[in-house]
C-alpha cells in the first residue's frame, strides 16, 4: 500500500481513521509484601484491572531480595503474560514487584519501550514504571548526552531513571527525591530494588497514585500496594488507605511505610480521569468517579435542555453522563446504540469503503431510536471523525432528531502530560466554533459543558483543565518538543 507521505512510518488517510477520542495514558502497579508470596499472579492482577489505561504494552518485574527478573512485551496484559512467562517471574521469596500498562505518549510503540525499565546501579538493579510526561525531559536528557550518557530508549521515563542512578552518592530514596525536583510535567512513578519500593507523584498532582494494604497475615502486616487506581487494589484484595499527596514520595521496605514530602504543589489533578479515562468504580482524589460522571450528566442537561424522546449514549465512555442527563431533565435513558465487545480499538481500515464501515463494526443502532428524537450523550470529541459517523448510523436507524451532548468542554489544546489527545491541528474544535462543529458532525444541536460546570460537577481538588483552555499548570515543553516522537533524535 501507499504510505502516508507526511509520516512514511503510518497507513494512508491516517487521521481519517485515527481513534476519535483521548487516549489514554498507562497504569502502574507496585507491591512490597513482608513475607513471601506469589507477587507475579498479584501484579499480574494488578495491571490487568487497570487495562483500560493502556494496551500497547504490558510488562512486570519481580525481585526476592537477590535476583531480580522481568518479562515485557507489546499486547495486552493477557497477551503479554501465559502461564510460562508467570512462572518465570514466580520468585519462591519474592518480595517486591512492579507491573506496568502502556499507552506511548512519549516514544514509539516498538518493545524496546515497554516497561517497567530496568538498570544496574551502584544501588543495584532498579525497576521504574511510569504514568505521565515530563515536560523538560528532552532538555534534560540533551545535557546528559552531551556528558556521556547511554539511553536505550526513547521515553522518557528513562530519563527519570538515569537521574536516580547519577546521584551516587545518595541513597534511594534520597537519590530519587533529587530526581523528583529536577523533572517537571504530570507524572505518577513505581520505582523499587532488590528490597525498596517507592511511589511518587508531581507536584500538581496530575497523574493519580494510591496507596493500599492488604490484611495481616499470621500477625505479620499486609503487603502494601500502590496503583494508578483502586480496582488494581481491589483486584489483589488490598483495601484503600489514601492517595499519594501532590509532590509526595513514600516508600516501603522491612520497617513498614514511609512518606517524605519533596516538593509540595498546589493539586490539580487531570480533568478527565474523571470524565473519561478511570474506572467507574474507581475513587481519586476523595472523588467517585460514577458520582462525577452522574453529575456532569445532569449539569450538562441542566446546562443545555433539549425537547426529546429519549437519552442515548455513546457506550461505553458516555453511558453514566447520559444517565444523569436522563435523571435530570426527565427524558427517558435508552440503549440506542450496541457496541460490539469484540471490536478492538487497533483496527486498521486501509479504504475508504472500509474506513466508512469501520464505525458500523464497533457500533450498530437499535429499534429504539426508530422515529424519536434522541440527546446523544458522548464524553468528548477530538476530531469529530467518528462523532459523524454515529450521527448518521442514528439516522439511518430512523432517528428524527438527534441532538449532540458532550460532558467535557471542547478539547483545544493538546495534553502535555500524559494523554495522547492529537495534535493541536488536529483538535477539530481548535479550528471550528461549537457550529461548524455540529455542521461537520452533522446533528441537530451541540452543546458542550462549561468549565465551570465540569468544575462543579468533579466537586473535588483544583483541576487541571488545561486542553480546554491552555493553561497548563505544570509547565509545557519546549516548542518544538510537542508530540510523543520528541526523544527520537
Amino acid at each position: 500500500m501507499t504510505l502516508n507521505a507526511s509520516d512514511p512510518t503510518k497507513p494512508p488517510h491516517w487521521d481519517e481513521y485515527a481513534e476519535d477520542k483521548p487516549r489514554e495514558e498507562c497504569g502502574v502497579f507496585g507491591i512490597y509484601s513482608p513475607q513471601p508470596a506469589d507477587l507475579a499472579w498479584m501484579t499480574y492482577l494488578g495491571i490487568f484491572a487497570m487495562q483500560h489505561r493502556g494496551q500497547e504494552a504490558a510488562g512486570i518485574c519481580v525481585s526476592d531480595g537477590e535476583k531480580f527478573h522481568v518479562e515485557k512485551d507489546l499486547g495486552l496484559v493477557t497477551q503479554v503474560f501465559d502461564e510460562r512467562r508467570l512462572d518465570n517471574l514466580r520468585l519462591a521469596n519474592a518480595r517486591v514487584a512492579i507491573g506496568h500498562v502502556r499507552y506511548s505518549t512519549t516514544g514509539s510503540n516498538l518493545r524496546f519501550n515497554a516497561q517497567p525499565l530496568t538498570t544496574r546501579t551502584n544501588k543495584g538493579i532498579l525497576g521504574l514504571a511510569h504514568n505521565g510526561n515530563f515536560v523538560n525531559a528532552r532538555e534534560v536528557r540533551d545535557v546528559m548526552l552531551m556528558e556521556g550518557a547511554l539511553f536505550a530508549t526513547t521515553n522518557d521515563s528513562e530519563v527519570m531513571l538515569n537521574l536516580i542512578a547519577r546521584e551516587s552518592h545518595m541513597d534511594l530514596v534520597e537519590a530519587t527525591a533529587a530526581a523528583m525536583q529536577k523533572l517537571k510535567g504530570g507524572y505518577a512513578c513505581v520505582l523499587m530494588s532488590r528490597t525498596q519500593l517507592i511511589g511518587f507523584r508531581d507536584p500538581n498532582g496530575v497523574r493519580p497514585l494510591v496507596i493500599g494494604q492488604r490484611e495481616s497475615e499470621n500477625g505479620a502486616p499486609g503487603a502494601y500496594v500502590l496503583a494508578s487506581e483502586p480496582c488494581a487494589l481491589f483486584a489483589v484484595g488490598a483495601r484503600l488507605l489514601r492517595d499519594v499527596l501532590p509532590g509526595e514520595l513514600v516508600w516501603m521496605d522491612r520497617s513498614g511505610l514511609h512518606s517524605l514530602m519533596v516538593h509540595p504543589g498546589k493539586p490539580t489533578p487531570c480533568a478527565f480521569e474523571w470524565i473519561y479515562f478511570a474506572r467507574v468504580d474507581s475513587i481519586l482524589d476523595g472523588v467517585d468517579s460514577h458520582a462525577a460522571r452522574l453529575r456532569m450528566g445532569a449539569q450538562l442537561a441542566r446546562e443545555h435542555p433539549v425537547d426529546a424522546d429519549i437519552v442515548v449514549p455513546v457506550p461505553d465512555s458516555g453511558m453514566v453522563a447520559a444517565i444523569g442527563y436522563a435523571r435530570e431533565s426527565g427524558i427517558p435513558f435508552d440503549y440506542g446504540l450496541y457496541k460490539n465487545p469484540y471490536a478492538g480499538r487497533s483496527f486498521i481500515a486501509p479504504t475508504q469503503e472500509a474506513r466508512e464501515l469501520k464505525v458500523k463494526m464497533k457500533l450498530s443502532p437499535t429499534a429504539a431510536v426508530a422515529g424519536k428524537r434522541v440527546v446523544l450523550v458522548d464524553d468528548s470529541i477530538v476530531r469529530g471523525t467518528t462523532s459523524r459517523q454515529i450521527v448518521n448510523l442514528l439516522r439511518e436507524a430512523g432517528a428524527t432528531e438527534v441532538h449532540f451532548r458532550v460532558s467535557s468542554p471542547p478539547i483545544r489544546f493538546p495534553c502535555f502530560y500524559g494523554i495522547d489527545t492529537a495534535a493541536r491541528k488536529e483538535l477539530v474544535a481548535s479550528t471550528h466554533s461549537t457550529e461548524q462543529i455540529r455542521e461537520l458532525i452533522g446533528a441537530d444541536t451541540l452543546s458542550f459543558i462549561s468549565e465551570r460546570g465540569l468544575r462543579e460537577a468533579v466537586a473535588g481538588p483544583g483541576l487541571c483543565l488545561a486542553c480546554f483552555n491552555g493553561e497548563y499548570p505544570a509547565g509545557t515543553p519546549l516548542l518544538n518538543d510537542v508530540d510523543k516522537l520528541a526523544l527520537e533524535v
